[in-house]
């Protein structure tokens, strides 16, 4: 633990850990956050202006998901909580990155190739959450960023490939695919004898967690909750093959 008490959080984006009693009082207005954000608004406005009512829906949910994970205290939440950036991962990966992929127009789809995304998305999630990478999204708002960015780019490719790809069944095999990678990394996180994420050692206790709990919390959310978007989809797409339309779909 003393190892664990060294730990400093000076260069951590989203602040020092935060105790119960503050949360409500630690909303992030980093100004350049807010004004990347109203870029993005103004683009998303522009290149769906003439699409139809569920792209602009789409985008439009996105960006207030996107906007209320690094706005809202969920952002310092995750300073403390090994759990809580779990659940905000599964956030940005399994509903914003699905909704952003719902609003881009289906010809840029075309360019979203199921296994490079697969591949791209797995690896991205794998490795940031290996301990040495995750914790070094503590000590750069640069690695912070390049984790988000980069599970949120990889995540939404995959969505593009599994919502559009032209063979239904390799598309709902891809989902399946997905899913079960995740389900690994949970379970694997679930069943971990020992901690193994250094910045949340000292920072669980105050919210009645071990930081061993904490972490068992954290896998079973990316166990069980994070892919059932996974094999929803799964399920849709394979009904393409098995339905009525099966000869048309393939």
């Amino acid at each position: 633990m003393d190892q664990a008490s060294a730990f400093s959080f000076d260069m951590s984006y989203c602040g020092p850990p935060v105790l119960p009693a503050a949360l409500w009082s630690r909303w992030n207005f980093d100004p350049t956050l807010l004004v990347a954000l109203l870029v993005i608004a103004g683009l998303g406005f522009i290149l769906t202006r003439q699409a139809g009512p569920h792209r602009r829906l789409a985008f439009a949910t996105a960006w207030l998901a996107a906007a209320a994970l690094y706005v809202s205290p969920l952002c310092a939440l995750t300073v403390s909580l090994f759990s809580a950036r779990v659940g905000h991962h599964v956030v940005l990966t399994m509903f914003v990155a699905p909704l952003l992929a719902i609003s881009i127009p289906r010809q840029w789809a075309r360019r979203a190739s199921l296994l490079p995304a697969l591949a791209l998305s797995t690896a991205a999630l794998w490795l940031w959450h290996s301990p040495n990478l995750y914790t070094g999204a503590f000590l750069a708002p640069a690695i912070y960023w390049a984790m988000q960015l980069s599970l949120l780019g990889t995540f939404t490719l995959l969505w593009l490939a599994l919502i559009h790809a032209d063979a239904p069944f390799h598309a709902g095999l891809a989902a399946l695919l997905s899913a079960v990678q995740m389900g690994m990394l949970g379970a694997l996180l679930v069943f971990a004898g020992d901690p193994l994420y250094l910045p949340h050692f000292a920072t669980t206790q105050a919210f009645g967690l071990s930081p061993q709990d904490d972490q068992h919390l954290g896998g079973l959310i990316m166990w069980v909750p994070a892919n059932l978007p996974l094999l929803a989809l799964m399920l849709w797409r394979l009904g393409n093959v098995l339905g009525p339309d099966r000869e048309a779909a393939s």
